[in-house]
């Protein structure tokens, strides 16, 4: 619905170009991009969770993703082709205290018996890849392995490591939908292996959701934490919103916020169409400071007071 109001939006300033001069068409065409980011932005708090929520408030960096390729030596294509994977399928490992490079080994010495093997292995502390995303692996019947990457998380026996680990897990999927230009879309592009199951019924599997209500945490809830590093990685290239080029404005005391531009003599001056929405996001390059007031610009003549930065 808002991509067809905006597409016939657009079409009408062209056909009317006399309304709105160049400059602020593409000042427009800023406020619209920010506010469908803000819109995507705010599908990631649906699903409440305290988990999530000590997730993002103490900032919990995940690990650095270690590529560690395995033994695993079948190399065959998606059903679309090498690098076209259709989604994660998200795992846990029913197992307590193994990390990852304890299941690492043990699937890199049995896989052959073992008849399964997926990409990468999760716990608190490292993300291991151990099977290049380009190709399928053993994890979830044949028809989901033919689609989607696959990624086991690590049972941990605290609420510290717990959150770590999930904060491990969602970054990598939220990395690999990124790195092959895939959405977030929960239940198709990410999939819990019970979701699988019950699509196929190729395997019995119902993982992770056992393990996850022994936390009282859900699919609902990971999906929430995936988007939010979908969407920050996405807008600001971190998990965590820090970026110094980038702000996202709010004005307490109104329905936007306002901004000015500088005249020659470097004195200010309202502009007041258009505002800023509230909760929305600006890349800008440029400061300046005026009476104790830093603005930072967002377009060649327009400019936000950091003071309504969040």
């Amino acid at each position: 619905m808002l991509c067809i109001a905006c597409a016939t939006l657009i079409n009408g300033i062209y056909k009317g170009e006399n309304i709105i001069t160049k400059k602020r068409l593409f000042s427009f065409f800023i406020l619209l991009f920010s506010i469908i980011l803000t819109a995507n932005h705010a599908q990631t708090v649906k699903a409440n969770s305290k988990i999530n929520d000590y997730i993002i408030q103490n900032k919990i960096q995940p690990a650095q993703i270690q590529n560690q390729e395995g033994t695993f030596s079948v190399w065959q294509g998606y059903r679309y082709g090498v690098g076209q994977p259709e989604g994660i399928v998200v795992h846990e490992t029913s197992e307590a205290n193994v990390t990852a490079q304890q299941f690492t080994d043990r699937f890199n010495s049995q896989w052959p018996t073992l008849e399964t093997y997926v990409h990468a292995f999760v716990d608190n502390n490292q993300i291991l890849n151990i099977h290049n995303t380009d190709y399928t692996v053993w994890g979830a019947g044949p028809t989901a392995n033919a689609r989607y990457i696959q990624v086991e998380l690590c049972r941990v026996d605290s609420y510290d490591a717990f959150a770590h680990s999930l904060a491990n897990d969602a970054y990598y999927i939220a990395e690999k939908l990124i790195q092959y230009n895939m959405p977030d879309v929960a239940g198709q592009t990410v999939l819990s292996h019970a979701q699988v199951s019950n699509l196929w019924h190729e395997t019995k599997h119902q993982d992770p959701t056992y393990y996850f209500s022994t936390w009282g945490y859900d699919m609902d809830q990971f999906n929430a934490l995936i988007a939010t590093y979908y969407n920050n990685l996405k807008t600001y290239g971190n998990v965590n919103e820090d970026n110094p080029n980038i702000i996202k404005v709010r004005n307490s005391n109104g329905l936007a916020v306002p901004i000015v531009g500088f005249n020659g003599d470097g004195s200010l001056h309202d502009i007041t169409s258009p505002e800023l929405a509230n909760d929305s996001v600006w890349y800008t390059d440029q400061s300046k400071e005026v009476n104790g007031v830093t603005y930072r610009r967002i377009a060649t003549n327009e400019w936000v007071a950091e003071t309504y930065k969040i």
